[in-house]
């Protein structure tokens, strides 16, 4: 079962992809963000086309374990994804994901200029990867 992950950001919205078995996230691109109805359009789209299961919405959480500012910004956003699709719409923490994505990039030697925008698709994997990596 292919599960498709989100990391809904103010500017770009990165999007990765499981494979078959969902036990390996992999980038799968980026989308500019345009309007949060739109961009549900489109992450619904993306998720047909690649035959996705289930999506799962990185949603940011304070140390109380609540949502917060941008945590609910997510929430929105796969409540108008839901609205786009049938498929299943599932918040994540994404903790750190873009600190963890950054880290990588700067581990595989990624230059600084390369690194701008191709984030938000890395920082989706880590959320996806650690959404795999506890439901197995």
């Amino acid at each position: 079962m292919r599960i498709l992950a989100v990391d809904p950001g103010q500017k770009n919205i990165g999007i990765a992809l499981s494979d078959e078995t969902a036990t390996i996230a992999n980038p799968l691109t980026v989308i500019q963000h345009v309007k949060r109805e739109i961009d549900a359009a489109q992450v619904a789209t993306i998720a047909t086309e690649n035959n996705a299961k289930l999506i799962v919405v990185g949603q940011s959480i304070d140390e109380d374990g609540k949502p917060n500012f941008e945590g609910r910004r997510s929430a929105r956003f796969a409540k108008a994804l839901r609205e786009q699709t049938n498929l299943p719409v599932e918040l994540w923490d994404e903790s750190y994901s873009t600190q963890i994505a950054r880290q990588a990039a700067i581990a595989m030697n990624v230059s600084r200029k390369k690194r701008r925008g191709h984030l938000d698709s890395i920082a989706a994997t880590v959320i996806l990867q650690s959404y795999l990596d506890a439901h197995r």
